[in-house]
């Protein structure tokens, strides 16, 4: 397994990290046997940065994780949570999900705590102002959390604002071949290297996407270079290539997941893919952008939008489910534009002043893109999902 030194902190992390969203299932629920056993068969071959969720696997995933740690391998590892700020109203809030986490971890800290799932810095600035913040810093002081972070879900610029926003100890975005140019970007991962702050990679693979629904195109030109590396090799090593990169997180659902990905993080290094193969990711992006619906590039050139919408985010959603046929699209077009965010954002909202259009590099025409986002991603229900859903999350 190899390594990747956090260069805040000196921690020698292995490369890849187990993401503890998608344990295998058993009778409605984990399966605890086989899912400790996974966690073990990876920490006993070198994996030791594990992340988890106060809500992963309706709230399960961290009891499972500190069960599976018992027994002298919690001394092993560095555990990940995160506080769901959509949770939070007041600080006695963040402070009972908290507790709970230490509980049901089995552990007296947390090495790395994130906010979780930030859309925008409005979001971050309400942590700050119901004192979410400063807590966590006491916390700090304390020895009770070893290094804060975020995980982001939102535009490039949102991203930006964020990460120059606080002296972060990590970051934690979506990356991969696909998403170079979305959410973070690729400018965006450089930016937070160029500010000192390790960045975890999530997503890899895009929940399974990346390797199950893919057009048959990429898989022949991935397969006319090496028909015996599997598209989530593929996927992987484009990652590991990027020495900004200090962690992907893996969410490995079976034992074949686990020992295939062990095997390629013993030899996936930076800068180590040759021009050929880097050629085939040119043929396999362009294939890509063939199929793509709207030419966004999320360079963030037509933001911010005067009337609120987030134009870049609303298009990626859009072009997901034509590239990749994403079941859930639409139920992630409405958590992060519409649920989650501290002002909702969805295309619906355009009044059609057009000034996005005076500024758009790749000259779309955005306001009809934006009615047809509205007509493919919003039904007659949409709204009051939203209304009611942010009640219910506490956001407003």
């Amino acid at each position: 397994m190899l390594t990747r030194i956090n260069q805040k902190n000196g921690d020698q992390l292995s490369i890849l990290g187990f993401g503890c969203m998608r344990f295998p299932t058993k009778g409605g629920g984990i399966d605890e046997e086989r899912s400790i056993k996974m966690i073990r068969y990876a920490i006993e071959n070198g994996v030791n940065y594990f992340d988890t969720a106060y809500f992963y696997h309706n709230g399960k995933s961290e009891s499972l994780l500190g069960d599976a740690l018992t027994g002298g391998y919690r001394e092993q590892v560095k555990i990940a949570t995160k506080l769901p700020p959509f949770m939070v109203s007041k600080l006695d809030g963040a402070k009972k999900i908290f507790a709970t986490q230490i509980a049901k971890l089995k552990t007296d800290y947390i090495d790395y705590y994130l906010l979780h799932m930030l859309t925008d810095k409005a979001t971050f600035d309400r942590m700050v102002d119901i004192g979410v913040i400063d807590w966590l810093e006491q916390l700090k002081r304390e020895g009770k959390i070893h290094n804060l972070g975020f995980s982001f879900h939102g535009s490039k610029t949102d991203f930006e604002e964020i990460v120059q926003a606080y002296p972060w100890d990590f970051c934690q975005i979506q990356y991969n071949y696909l998403d170079e140019n979305n959410q973070a970007t690729k400018s965006g991962l450089q930016l937070a290297h160029s500010l000192g702050i390790p960045v975890i990679v999530m997503e890899p693979l895009r929940g399974g996407k990346l390797v199950n629904n893919l057009p048959p195109e990429v898989i022949k030109a991935f397969q006319s270079y090496d028909k015996k590396r599997t598209p989530a090799e593929w996927a992987l090593r484009w990652i590991w290539n990027h020495p900004e990169v200090n962690v992907i997180l893996s969410g490995m659902s079976d034992e074949a997941q686990v020992t295939e990905n062990i095997k390629i993080a013993s030899d996936a290094d930076a800068n180590i893919l040759t021009e050929e193969e880097l050629e085939v990711f040119d043929q396999v992006k362009a294939i890509m952008q063939e199929k793509t619906k709207i030419p966004c590039t999320s360079c963030g050139y037509c933001m911010p939008c005067p009337y609120g919408v987030n134009i870049p985010g609303s298009f990626a959603s859009y072009n997901d489910k034509y590239l990749l046929g994403l079941k859930q699209n639409r139920w992630k077009y409405m958590q992060t534009l519409g649920v989650l965010s501290k002002q909702p954002s969805y295309a619906s909202m355009c009044k059609e002043c057009g000034k996005c259009e005076r500024h758009c590099p790749q000259n779309i025409a955005i306001r009809e893109e934006l009615k047809n986002v509205k007509k493919e991603m919003e039904g007659p229900f949409f709204k009051p999902i939203v209304r009611i859903a942010r009640k219910i999350t506490r956001v407003e």
